[in-house]
């Protein structure tokens, strides 16, 4: 099922084209043309929509800037569609509007849905939506890492399982020897930490401190150091209360109330109001009372001993040795012992925790080399199908002689995991280098595809790749630029016929010079030049019938009206509609 389609391209001052519109469609699109008719400038500027770099050579001479434009169809949950909302892009209807600018200075700018992007951007959207193949220009399948994913969605579940569990010990391997990490490297730092705590700890226990103590002893203090002044002020104001035994002649005030109370008790009964006096000089005297009384308790037992105000100031002392360091009161200190004994206890524990970690470590590694080893066997297992489909592919494609193979390699590396006796290389998708391979006849070494074919033996490698995976590892478009160079005839054909069958699951845009893979297209579209060596909007046209006939018939005998071509092209229209 295909969840994105490229819907059309606008294509303005881009090498010969000067403004003109390609309009494709959702299966096969044949682009055809007389050989610099600006063809091969369909990839170029699909090229430039997914990141590719920006040339200023490419820019129309006379130009200010070349622009290219894209819609693409977007199913809403298709990873592109995520990834570019998650840039702030929107779509449009369904569909992602992408443009790419290139300055004849060579500066770019690129815009997605709306949104100025980075062209890195419009790199990883094209990883999800087009893959590219041309004489200069391979993508996709060429990497590496590309291959590795194409081979495990080949496998399918035969290495899904083994891979998702070799993942899980190595996302626990990577937790449990961070932490391991963390706690060797940051030793000595622990053990000073320790230490202080200790020292700390230690200081406070040694004190003895209670909760509230410094409070109370800065009271006593205050007291203590005023013993003198406290015991005459509260003597004087005894005898103004009770008398003065010295002064027997002195009136104070006890005596003075009493008096006035008892000449208010006297006439109470004759007025209520005078009552309320007399009852509240009645509660005056009490109170008056009660102080003297407090007062000469206050002053009797006074102490003014200068060797215990030594001893509190002392104690003072050693309490506010220990709120310099370890909290703003005797509380806050007593709350960092309790806090620093626990923290001290987690770090003497560190120790025995290193060492559980260092077991559980050696035992995800020893179980990483399992689970490589099966995952390994799954993969090479899947390597030998996906090679000789693709060779059988070749064959059909005027290289019979062609082999393509897998290496599948590890790298010695002494931190690496032990598989099959040897320490190698690992990460998350395991310890296998996944590598395509190509020995284009016999007696030629294999070797990586992008150093084994030519151009056009490259173009039909990758199109037998594409075919043999587009169950596996679907892309909802590709591209082929010359994907026919360097055959003909019945090899053309089978050329054509795989485009086709590929076009099923999948958006396909070939450009091609050979009639027998245009005939198999769904559209068929061809670029003309002008009188003045341009191509305009109007250069960009859908064949159909007639005009597809005579097209077809240009390409055959290079003659638009021989009956003899005519025939021909007709012949390879209905070839190609029966021969799917």
């Amino acid at each position: 099922m295909v969840v994105s389609v490229l819907e059309e391209m606008r294509i303005k001052a881009l090498g010969v084209i000067d403004d003109a519109v390609v309009e494709l469609s959702p299966g096969f699109t044949a682009v055809t043309g007389e050989t610099g008719a600006g063809k091969t400038m369909v990839v170029t500027s699909l090229g430039l929509l997914l990141g590719g770099r920006a040339d200023a050579g490419l820019v129309r001479v006379g130009a200010r800037s070349a622009l290219v434009e894209g819609r693409i169809a977007l199913a809403a949950d298709a990873p592109a569609a995520r990834r570019a909302e998650e840039a702030g892009a929107e779509l449009d209807e369904g569909a992602l509007l992408v443009s790419r600018t290139v300055s004849a200075e060579g500066r770019s700018r690129a815009h997605v849905g709306g949104r100025s992007v980075p062209a890195g951007l419009l790199a990883e959207l094209g990883d999800d939506l087009v893959a590219v193949h041309g004489q200069t220009d391979q993508q996709g399948l060429l990497r590496a890492a590309r291959q590795r994913e194409a081979l495990d969605r080949y496998a399918g579940e035969a290495v899904a399982r083994p891979l998702a569990a070799y993942q899980e010990a190595y996302r626990r391997l990577r937790a449990v020897a961070a932490e391991w990490e963390e706690l060797t490297t940051r030793a000595r730092e622990r053990a000073q930490e320790a230490d202080l705590l200790r020292f700390g700890i230690q200081e406070v226990e040694a004190a003895e401190p209670r909760s509230g103590e410094d409070t109370e002893l800065a009271a006593e203090a205050e007291r203590l150091g005023h013993a003198e002044a406290l015991a005459s002020a509260a003597t004087t104001a005894h005898g103004a209360l009770a008398g003065d035994p010295a002064d027997p002649e002195g009136v104070e005030a006890a005596t003075l109330v009493a008096g006035a109370h008892r000449a208010l008790e006297a006439v109470r009964a004759h007025d209520p109001a005078l009552a309320a006096l007399a009852d509240r000089l009645g509660e005056v005297h009490i109170l008056l009372a009660d102080i003297a009384g407090e007062l000469a308790g206050y002053a009797d037992d006074l102490d003014a001993d200068p060797l215990r105000l030594a001893a509190v100031e002392e104690r003072r002392a050693a309490l506010a040795h220990l709120t310099r360091k370890y909290g703003e009161d005797i509380t806050a200190v007593l709350g960092w012992a309790r806090e620093g004994a626990e923290r001290l206890a987690e770090l003497e524990g560190d120790d025995d925790r290193i060492g559980e970690l260092g077991a559980e470590r050696d035992a995800l590694r020893a179980e990483l080399g399992s689970l490589a080893r099966t995952l390994g066997e799954a993969r090479a297992d899947a390597a030998k199908r996906f090679a000789d489909a693709v060779t059988e592919e070749l064959a059909e494609l005027a290289m019979p002689h062609a082999r393509v193979s897998f290496a599948l390699k590890h790298t010695e590396d002494p931190d690496g995991i032990e598989v099959d006796g040897r320490t190698v290389a690992f990460g998350p998708h395991g310890t296998d280098e996944v590598e395509l391979l190509l020995a284009p006849h016999p007696g030629a070494p294999p070797r990586p595809i992008a150093k084994g074919a030519s151009g056009g033996e490259l173009s039909r490698v990758m199109l037998a790749v594409e075919v043999v995976f587009a169950d596996s590892d679907p892309v909802p478009t590709y591209l082929f630029d010359e994907v026919d160079a360097g055959v003909g005839g019945k090899a053309a054909v089978e050329v054509g016929r795989r485009l086709a069958r590929l076009a099923r699951s999948a958006q396909v845009v070939v450009v091609t010079h050979l009639p027998q893979v245009a005939a198999f297209a769904d559209r068929h579209l061809v670029v003309q030049k002008t009188d003045d060596g341009s191509v305009t909007r109007s250069g960009v046209r859908v064949m159909d019938g007639e005009e597809r006939v005579r097209e077809l018939s240009r390409m055959l005998a290079g003659q638009e009206d021989s009956e003899l071509a005519r025939a021909h092209a007709e012949e390879l229209l209905e070839a190609a509609r029966g021969g799917l």
